[in-house]
């Protein structure tokens, strides 16, 4: 009896660590947010790890409807005087009151005074900013979170995703964190900044143009047209790659040895855009001629 009970307990926690797996939505956010969480750690010693993985696990990856709608990256509730705007959504109790941030950045900020402010996660800060697995078990004996394994999840994220990494962080994209600051609840989303080949880039919409990508972001449109080796009075289809510094002579390390397989309706451009790649570099590493056409099934260098 008592072997099968053993069993039982053995099942059961092996469940509950082995729901987590890999996948990208996870890690564009930790990309996305990394920065300011490190910037939030060297404000209030609170681990980057930690409030990355809480993020994580809270939003599911910036997906659930009170992140899109609301900005709240962590689930903080009403409670504690909030006098900001408010979003009513069923959770421990019908129409729960959440908090209702401008931004991301509001959000994160508001995370880390949450637990600097609150007397019970006072111990956490005696802590090192590396002991990571100490935060995420005194977060759940001091009731952060009702899950029986949330220290677990917390801790599981981290390995998975090497968050700890983070924590020891001297400094970090300041762009980045900026950027986290400006995102609108009930207006026109702003584009997404991601990271390549030492870069940053973001996707095209419908109706995007270089003038008004670059107001977004602060750049010189007349620069980003030219990173981008274009005019800057070109047309911008949706789903272009548009970069926001100069691009890389090479594509990263990590596909040395690796080639390219030209598929149709690819251009010397778009495959030199797709891996961050200024276009006569390309024909460069390849000793190809400027007018030369490529066809499908042709190879490719990368660096």
């Amino acid at each position: 009896m008592r072997k099968y009970f053993l069993f039982i307990v053995i099942s059961f926690s092996l469940s509950a660590f082995s729901q987590i797996k890999w996948n990208q939505a996870y890690q564009l956010y930790v990309d996305q947010y990394k920065d300011i969480a490190i910037e939030q750690m060297q404000k209030y010693r609170i681990p980057a790890s930690i409030t990355l993985a809480q993020g994580l696990l809270e939003s599911g990856a910036g997906r659930s409807e009170l992140t899109r709608t609301s900005n709240n990256h962590f689930g903080i509730k009403c409670n504690n005087g909030w006098t900001g705007r408010r979003a009513y959504h069923d959770d421990d109790q019908r129409n729960d009151c959440f908090r209702v941030y401008d931004s991301a950045y509001d959000s994160y900020e508001d995370h880390s005074k949450f637990l600097a402010a609150n007397q019970r996660y006072s111990s956490l800060f005696r802590l090192k900013t590396t002991d990571y697995k100490g935060w995420a078990r005194g977060l759940k004996a001091a009731g952060y979170a009702t899950n029986p394994v949330y220290a677990e999840k917390l801790i599981e994220i981290i390995q998975l995703y090497k968050l700890y990494q983070y924590d020891s962080a001297k400094g970090y994209d300041r762009f980045m964190a900026q950027r986290t600051k400006d995102h609108e609840v009930g207006g026109a989303s702003l584009h997404t900044i991601k990271i390549f080949n030492k870069n940053y880039y973001l996707i095209a919409r419908r109706g995007d143009t270089f003038k008004s990508i670059g107001q977004e972001v602060g750049i010189s449109y007349r620069k980003i047209a030219k990173y981008n080796e274009r005019h800057r009075k070109d047309r911008l289809d949706e789903g272009e790659i548009v970069w926001l510094k100069k691009k890389q002579r090479k594509a990263p390390k990590n596909y040395k040895g690796r080639l390219h397989y030209v598929r149709q309706g690819e251009s010397m451009y778009t495959i030199a855009q797709q891996y961050g790649i200024r276009l006569k570099n390309l024909y460069k590493m390849n000793k190809l001629s400027p007018d030369y056409q490529i066809k499908v099934g042709d190879t490719l260098r990368l660096r």
